[in-house]
């Protein structure tokens, strides 16, 4: 069995309007949740082989508040640039070419590829995943190269705002 966890960056900052997409950070709101949800995710007590981030620096400073909660070796870290705002099919590939030792995988990224990818792999009709939102997918199948279309089944979804005091 693989499972894969998704996890949208957390809000970002649009106050400097002549930035860069890439380079936005977190916001406020950002810097709350994302340690939050981390914590969260902590407690849930679900190991995880590998995270891989999109080095968008919004990406990147979400999983780093994962990564320092799970206590995560730097060696299951990584950052891959193709993740930057992809579709599907870019999103299909690099989880397809996962390691085979790697039995639970997370991810942070960017919406709608990452809300798309879980209505392909779910058949269903998440809707918009939110910010920070995270996602639990479960693939009855022994290779990452085998996952496609409706090949996994969405074992749960959380976010800041299903938690009492988080907006």
């Amino acid at each position: 069995m693989k499972t894969l966890y998704l996890c949208r960056h957390a809000k970002s900052s649009w106050a400097d309007s002549g930035m860069d997409d890439f380079d936005r950070p977190l916001n406020e709101r950002g810097l709350r949740n994302a340690p939050f949800m981390a914590m969260v995710f902590k407690n849930r007590g679900e190991p995880v082989d590998l995270m891989v981030s999109s080095p968008a620096k919004r990406a990147l400073a979400t999983a780093h508040h994962f990564v320092t909660a799970m206590g995560l070796a730097p060696e299951r870290f990584q950052q891959d640039h193709s993740m930057y705002l992809a579709e599907v099919h870019r999103l299909v590939q690099l989880i397809n070419g996962l390691p085979p030792p790697i039995h639970r995988a997370m991810l942070f990224g960017h919406n709608p590829g990452f809300s798309d990818l879980v209505d392909h792999f779910c058949d269903t009709d998440i809707g918009s995943l939110p910010t920070c939102g995270l996602v639990r997918i479960d693939f009855a199948l022994s290779e990452w190269t085998h996952l496609g279309r409706s090949t996994g089944t969405l074992v749960w979804a959380d976010h800041p705002k299903g938690h009492t005091g988080q907006s």
